[in-house]
């Protein structure tokens, strides 16, 4: 039986997989939205929420948290400066799953997975 086994492989290693749900988030929480294959956002979803929530604390504690799991001091700054800011008041939902057709290359189904609240 498959109890509680509710996470995508996405035919990668732990390792590989896990590195490339960083890279993701990274690329999301610095341009605000990407466009990627439909299982890959949804992945991507609850993992970049879960760093929303924590950077909506403004603590020393979390942006160590969260900087031992995005590793660009760039985009933590930017994730507590702006988009932790931004979403305070928000209980949560902070991303938005749009599809986008199929790529052209092999039919995979394309989504864009885009942050709710634009920045101004």
């Amino acid at each position: 039986m498959r109890h509680n086994m509710h996470n995508r492989k996405l035919n990668r290693t732990s390792s590989h997989r896990k590195a490339l749900l960083k890279n993701l988030a990274k690329a999301l929480i610095k341009h605000e939205h990407i466009q990627t294959t439909l299982p890959k956002a949804k992945e991507l979803r609850p993992f970049v929420e879960k760093i929303i929530t924590l950077s909506k604390n403004n603590t020393l504690v979390e942006r160590r948290k969260i900087a031992s799991i995005i590793n660009e001091k760039e985009v933590v700054k930017k994730l507590f400066d702006t988009i932790g800011e931004r979403f305070k008041s928000r209980p949560g939902g902070y991303t938005r799953i749009v599809k986008s057709g199929y790529r052209y290359g092999d039919s995979a189904p394309m989504a864009i997975i885009e942050l709710v609240e634009k920045s101004k």
